[in-house]
């Protein structure tokens, strides 16, 4: 391989493909397996957000770790409540949650009150932190899809 003021070849194609991706100036998204693209960004100002909403809202119930109350507050981690269906979750969320659910063979009883006076932002952006927070991975929830459920559930 041929050497210029010890660089080598292969060295210097790398920093001219770079420099001209640079010009171009697109970014390209993340490569994610499940579903469409998610804004990187987006995603961790919506979950800081979530964190804020989720200190004020949840916490005294499901405690910091999201791991709840026995016998009363379910827990929010690894739970199909909040890795599966989103509508289900917002729902909760809107219409807040009556009667025992059982989870992992655990049975909760607690009352969970409605908390419709959210904004949109709001729900979507505490569900979204929960969804990627305490071990949970999971897509987030968009204002729009929180927007159209709330109409629905009226």
């Amino acid at each position: 391989m041929t050497k210029t003021l010890g660089i080598s070849f292969s060295a210097i194609l790398l920093i001219v493909a770079c420099g001209l991706l640079s010009l171009t100036n697109k970014s390209f998204p993340p490569i994610q397996k499940n579903g469409p693209v998610q804004n990187v960004s987006g995603l961790k100002v919506s979950i800081e957000r979530g964190k804020k909403v989720y200190a004020e809202q949840c916490l005294s119930c499901h405690q910091v770790d999201a791991l709840g109350v026995s016998g009363m507050t379910p827990p929010l981690v690894k739970t199909k409540w909040v890795l599966g269906d989103k509508t289900t979750l917002v729902q909760i969320v809107l219409k807040g949650l009556t009667g025992e659910i059982e989870i992992d063979g655990d049975t909760f009883h607690n009352v969970m009150a409605p908390h419709s006076e959210l904004t949109d932002q709001q729900i979507a952006d505490v569900l979204t932190y929960v969804r990627n927070s305490f071990g949970n991975k999971a897509r987030a929830i968009s204002a729009a899809e929180v927007k159209v459920i709330r109409a629905k559930t009226k």
